[in-house]
Order: C-alpha cells, then sequence, then structure tokens
C-alpha cells in the first residue's frame, strides 16, 4: 500500500532532477504518472526531446508500475491541455499535478535581454498558470484535486543575477494561494515548494575558488533531489487533504514552513503624511524592521541536515 494508490499524478519536469525522482517516487506509493518533460537544454533554448520522460517511464513499467511518457513544452497552454487529455484518456482521471518543471536564464538586470525575461516567466510562472488552468475545471468537477508547484528562495529571500527566476517564483506563490482559497470549497487544495536540491540547475553556479568548490561538494551531498520528492508526494495523498496554501522548503532531511507576508509594524499620523514628515519620522522609526539585502545562502548558512 503506497499514499498514493489509486491516483494519477501528471509531474512535468519528470525527465531530470527533482522531476525524475518524483515521478519514480510517485509510482512507488501506487500512482499512475504521466511523465511530462520537454527534454531541452537547462537554458530551454533548444528543440528537446523525448527521451529524458520515456526512459523514466521504462523505469516505472520495469519497476511494475504504470506510466506514460509526453515531451510537450509546459510554456504552451494547448499542450498542457493535451497532458490533462491525456492522463484522462490513459486512466481515466487526474488526481495531483507536481510541476517542478523550470529553465534558468540568469544574467545581471542591467545585462538581461527580453529573451531572457519572457523565456524564463513562460515557462515558471506561464507554466504554472497553465497547468493549473488546464486541470481545475476537472477537479471541480470532481470536488478533489492536488497542486504542488514550485517556488524558489531566490524570489523568497533573494539570489543576485536571478530578477526573471526570482519574479516567476514569486508570482507562483500568489498563484497557489488564490489557487487554495478559490479551490477549498471544492476539495482543492495547492502548495509550492522551495526546493534546495543538487541538480542540473545548481550545477550552474560558478565555482570561482576553494572555498565555492567546498560549498558545492557539501550540496552534492546533502541535498538530493529525492529528498525533494518526498515532501512533494506527501502533499498529493489524502492524508494531507487538511494542508493547502502553504510555502514549503525541504533542504536535505530538513522541512522549512515559511511564513507569509503579514504585516510587521504600522504607523500613522492623524494629520497625515508628507513627504517630508516621512522622511523625518515614519522611515526612521521603521528602520529596526526593515530586512536586509542578504541572499539565500545568508539566511541558510548552515550545512544541510
Amino acid at each position: 500500500m503506497g499514499v498514493l494508490d489509486g491516483k494519477v499524478v501528471l509531474v512535468t519536469g519528470g525527465g531530470n532532477g527533482i522531476g525524475k525522482e518524483t515521478a519514480l517516487l510517485a509510482a512507488r506509493e501506487g500512482a499512475r504518472v504521466v511523465v511530462n518533460d520537454l527534454g531541452g537544454s537547462l537554458t530551454g533554448a533548444d528543440e528537446g526531446s523525448a527521451g529524458p520522460a520515456e526512459t523514466v517511464v521504462r523505469q516505472i513499467r520495469t519497476a511494475g508500475g504504470e506510466a506514460v511518457s509526453n515531451s510537450d513544452s509546459v510554456a504552451d497552454y494547448r499542450a498542457v491541455a493535451g497532458m490533462v487529455t491525456q492522463a484522462l484518456d490513459t486512466f481515466g482521471r487526474l488526481d495531483v499535478v507536481i510541476n517542478p518543471a523550470g529553465i534558468l536564464r540568469d544574467v545581471m538586470f542591467h545585462k538581461m535581454s527580453e529573451a531572457d525575461w519572457d523565456a524564463v516567466i513562460a515557462v515558471h510562472l506561464r507554466g504554472s498558470f497553465n497547468v493549473a488552468r488546464a486541470a481545475i475545471e476537472h477537479f471541480r468537477d470532481k470536488e478533489d484535486g492536488a497542486f504542488v508547484l514550485f517556488t524558489s528562495t531566490s524570489g523568497l529571500i533573494g539570489n543576485i543575477g536571478q530578477a526573471n527566476y526570482a519574479a516567476a517564483k514569486m508570482g507562483i506563490c500568489g498563484l497557489s494561494r488564490i489557487l487554495a482559497m478559490e479551490g477549498a470549497r471544492k476539495s482543492i487544495r495547492s502548495n509550492v515548494i522551495a526546493p534546495f536540491a543538487w541538480t542540473r540547475m545548481l550545477e550552474s553556479i560558478p565555482v570561482k575558488d576553494e572555498a565555492s568548490a567546498e560549498r558545492v561538494r557539501r550540496m552534492q551531498a546533502g541535498m538530493r533531489a529525492d529528498q525533494v520528492a518526498q515532501l512533494a508526494v506527501a502533499l498529493g495523498a489524502d492524508s494531507a487533504r487538511h494542508v493547502s496554501g502553504q510555502i514549503f522548503g525541504v533542504r536535505g532531511n530538513e522541512v522549512v514552513l515559511f511564513d507569509q507576508p503579514r504585516p510587521v509594524r504600522s504607523i500613522a499620523a492623524l494629520e497625515g503624511w508628507t513627504p517630508q514628515s516621512l522622511l523625518d519620522t515614519c522611515l526612521p522609526a521603521m528602520k529596526s524592521d526593515f530586512f536586509d539585502l542578504s541572499a539565500s545562502a545568508d539566511v541558510f548558512p548552515y550545512d544541510p541536515i
């Protein structure tokens, strides 16, 4: 018996990294799986290949599971609608959508091209819209369904050189929150995961000195894709029906629950504010509660657990 017995799961980006480990684990936990992967490069600049998704499907079938492959792009709404149709035609239902598909085009913002911005937004934010919108009516009709979307500490906290990625990932948090709120009456839930895992995305990090090389070695050993897959699969289980609208992180064997923006401090002026009084009084009074410009590695400076 597995936590996903009888369920049908669509996993995007399922040919590599977190997506691959999630697809394999979902199958081991009893799900029938639609494994989607464009089979493209990390930057999304090439046409892709059906090979990665088909390889994972063969692994699932060899282990006795049921799966089909799909090599379309999550950035194409019609293609994503086809993934949902494929699940329904092949397995008769769809219960869970897990969407770790992604690309990177890291560059300092003052050097970022429109193409770099558009490509990352299209795959991450538009892709998350596509998979959610394509499945939501089916979920509403059967009054059950789960979305597991993926954010990043690049957005939640910040990383230099990733303005496009950070913007898309923060947008996904907002999307998931509304999906959870609007879906509650129909037993539809949505959560997001900020993963820490050594995948080909992290392989793109430049190694400039021995200190950074050592940090990379610790990341490889202590933050694995299969550790992230455990929570992604768990959030699709019936036992997680009470969990929705949350932002999680997975870092090695550590599961993090992130806070969400809420008021920190409020200052009122009964006579109203002017630019000068804001500069003289309001902003200085709030200064001790300002957030600094720390990057993700500064907030999580310790080795993975």
